[in-house]
C-alpha cells in the first residue's frame, strides 16, 4: 500500500469562524477541509491559490496590519 504526500496549508490551528465559515488557521471552508485527501493536485492547487485572498480580510484593521 502507498501512501500519497500531499501538501496541505493546515498549521493545526484549527477553529472555524462564524462570520467567514473559514478556519481560522488555514482559511479553508469545512467542505474542502473534508475532502482536501481526496481531490486532485491541481484542485488542492486552485483552493491553495485562493487562500492568501481569503485571508486578507481578516487581517485588515489588526495592530500588524500596514492598513491600520
Amino acid at each position: 500500500m502507498t501512501t500519497e504526500r500531499f501538501d496541505s496549508p493546515c498549521i493545526r490551528v484549527c477553529s472555524i469562524e462564524p462570520e467567514t465559515g473559514l478556519c481560522s488557521g488555514c482559511a479553508r471552508t469545512l467542505q474542502e477541509i473534508a475532502v482536501w485527501s481526496r481531490l486532485t493536485a491541481s484542485e488542492r492547487q486552485a483552493i491553495m491559490s485562493t487562500l492568501p485572498a481569503r485571508r486578507a480580510p481578516a487581517n485588515r484593521g489588526t495592530p500588524e496590519s500596514p492598513d491600520r
